[in-house]
């Protein structure tokens, strides 16, 4: 699977950790920057992620900010674009099989390490479950 990554400042140090855990999991990555620790604006960040999985040039994409919400907001503002906040393997386990999220944002202030690569592996692993959450997610798309 081809998967995207895009930080922010806040972000670079833990979404550099999860390109490594990514391509170690035997995916390809796509890294959309930042490429370092000075100050950047988030929103053209989040937005180039969600561009590139919206436009079918990832499968999947990880966006990390200080607290994940900003780079889920920016990300949930493009089309086909379902982007959860994951916290916790739960968030991202049921982000996947109920809402067919295909992006997940994570925050390196309130998220460490070892959880945020336990979040990436269940994000990564689980399939979109379908079913009843099919027409669901048709919702959100389409505005039904």
């Amino acid at each position: 699977m081809r998967v995207a990554l895009a930080s922010d400042h806040a972000g670079y140090r833990l979404k550099t950790q999860l390109v490594e855990r990514v391509r170690r999991l035997g995916h390809e990555v796509l890294d959309l920057g930042t490429d370092g620790t000075g100050s950047v604006d988030y929103p053209e960040f989040g937005r180039r992620l969600a561009l590139a999985v919206a436009g079918g040039e990832a499968e999947r994409g990880i966006a990390v900010c200080g607290s994940g919400i900003g780079m889920s907001i920016v990300a949930n503002r493009i089309p086909g674009v379902r982007a959860a906040r994951c916290c916790s393997e739960w968030d991202a386990r049921f982000g996947r099989l109920h809402n067919d999220a295909n992006v997940i944002t994570l925050g390196e202030r309130v998220t460490g390490p070892g959880l945020a690569e336990a979040i990436v592996d269940v994000f990564l692993a689980t399939e979109f479950e379908g079913g009843r959450h099919a027409r669901r997610v048709r919702g959100i798309d389409v505005g039904e």
